[in-house]
């Protein structure tokens, strides 16, 4: 709080704290780390009680909750209650910043860790994650033994584990992911300024940027499944290159043999996640952070008729009359097989066929390796017998 007028002043409320009072009275057994709920025997009750924050009726409780602590605490230094009441002084509440979490609970630690890990690796290139920060630790994850619990997960509120924090920024909104405890998974959307999700940040508009924010995490979440796994399907790889019309004008075809239309789609899919769509200036801009070509090398008015290519296969779509893009749940999907089936299919397996003999087999031979071995061999025999079997031109 400001000690000179108007007296401005900065509320920090912790809604888990609430949902953990109201568990305990309401009976429901729990067990907490930090600010997460890392157990619940009723997780469905556990919900309704988190859920009924974000409705109507707790905007007046909250208005109320901030109305005494502030006027009976804090504004008395500055002003004793007959100055408040002569002066009609009176505050009027907005919210800044809001945080968002969802957590997923898994039956052991160590599946939960190998999942995260695995789709932090297959998707931070994919989307151009800016932090990806490890913390080093202890060796091992905390584990819970017959007489106590973990005292790492008891004692410490930071983990001293190894611990991955995915982030992802778009502005003053932020998605996050990481592991709290032994086997809670956590998603998280933040936004530093509630001004950012545009619908308004006094007190009263407290459900809709919850809903807006839980968008926001959905979104979030979507995106990472999109791109860790792909689908195709049937005949696209022949629509694709073909042409079609966008309202009155005609545009070209999807060609994935072009590094441009490939870069795009990469750029497309870095910015899936982005809650409010991206322009056609911050689409150019991630082909650049994506490629290191510079801007005079891809123009914005190459931007913008890649991505009306895009639009017209559906991959990218652009609602209304606005300036901006997204890019569809069900488009993402697609994106991400596409560039898989070309980049990590098909390139190797071109790049195989010059050599006849792959040479001394490598230390680490896995199942992958094995399977693209016989694949390459297997092309190579075809490619030699298309050439075989097609006549020569006299």
């Amino acid at each position: 709080m400001s000690g000179h007028p108007p007296f401005g002043a900065q509320i920090i409320l912790n809604g888990h704290e609430f949902v953990a009072r109201q568990a305990t009275a309401a009976g429901i057994a729990f067990g907490k780390v930090g600010n997460c709920f890392t157990m619940s025997a009723d997780p469905a009750g556990l919900a309704r009680i988190a859920d009924a924050l974000s409705q109507d009726a707790a905007v007046g409780r909250l208005g109320q909750v901030c109305q005494r602590w502030i006027y009976t605490a804090c504004l008395c230094f500055g002003l004793d209650l007959d100055e408040q009441h002569r002066s009609g002084f009176a505050y009027g509440f907005a919210v800044y910043q809001l945080e968002y979490s969802r957590n997923l609970d898994f039956a052991d630690g160590a599946t939960m860790q190998q999942v995260f890990d695995t789709v932090v690796d297959r998707t931070r290139s994919r989307l151009d994650v800016p932090t990806i920060r490890t913390i080093f630790g202890t060796a091992q994850r905390p584990r819970r033994t017959r007489k106590h619990s973990s005292l790492i997960e008891a004692a410490i509120e930071t983990p001293t584990y190894d611990l991955t924090v995915f982030k992802l920024h778009f502005g003053r909104l932020t998605g996050k992911a990481y592991t709290k405890g032994e086997r809670v998974l956590r998603f998280e959307a933040i936004a530093h300024n509630t001004a950012e999700l545009r619908c308004g940040r006094m007190i009263e508009k407290l459900p809709e940027i919850v809903t807006r924010l839980a968008g926001v995490l959905e979104r979030f979440t979507t995106a990472l499944d999109c791109v860790h796994t792909g689908f195709l399907a049937d005949g696209i790889l022949d629509e694709l290159p073909t042409g079609v019309r966008l309202g009155t004008t005609r545009v070209g075809g999807v060609d994935l043999n072009k590094l441009r239309i490939r870069d795009a789609l990469r750029a497309a899919l870095a910015l899936a996640p982005a809650p409010n769509g991206f322009t056609v200036a911050e689409f150019a801009a991630k082909v650049h952070s994506l490629t290191g070509v510079d801007h005079c090398g891809y123009t914005a008015r190459q931007a913008g008729y890649d991505l009306r290519k895009l639009r017209g296969k559906h991959l990218v779509d652009k609602p209304g009359r606005t300036r901006r893009y997204h890019v569809p749940p069900r488009a993402a999907p697609t994106i991400a097989a596409l560039l898989t089936l070309r980049d990590q299919v098909i390139a190797p397996i071109l790049a195989g066929l010059r050599s006849p003999r792959m040479g001394r087999k490598p230390a680490h031979w896995t199942p992958v390796d094995r399977d693209y071995e016989r694949i390459r061999i297997d092309m190579q025999t075809l490619f030699n017998d298309l050439a075989i079997d097609t006549p020569l031109a006299a």
